[in-house]
């Protein structure tokens, strides 16, 4: 993996983008819930990737975006 997307970082993301999937077609009380732990894990992402790129020197915006492409644009990784 590169400097900018981690395998920790890749499977958080997708982590989070599984949980906002699940969102789909919910009830307002079931939705509810479910945008709660979609929140969580979006924050989980977030915080990694600001304290990844401070830690490496890198720009967070480019580590956010490589680790986004990464996530949802490989098949056959662990995370989701």
């Amino acid at each position: 993996m590169s400097d900018l997307a981690t395998d920790e970082l890749i499977d958080l993301q997708k982590s989070a983008d599984a949980e906002h999937a699940r969102l789909a077609g919910l009830d307002s009380e079931e939705h509810r819930a479910h945008w709660e732990q979609w929140r969580v894990a979006a924050e989980r992402v977030q915080a990694a990737v600001t304290e990844h790129a401070a830690s490496a020197g890198l720009k967070r915006c480019e580590v956010e975006q490589a680790v986004k492409k990464a996530a949802r644009h490989s098949e056959g990784t662990a995370g989701a």
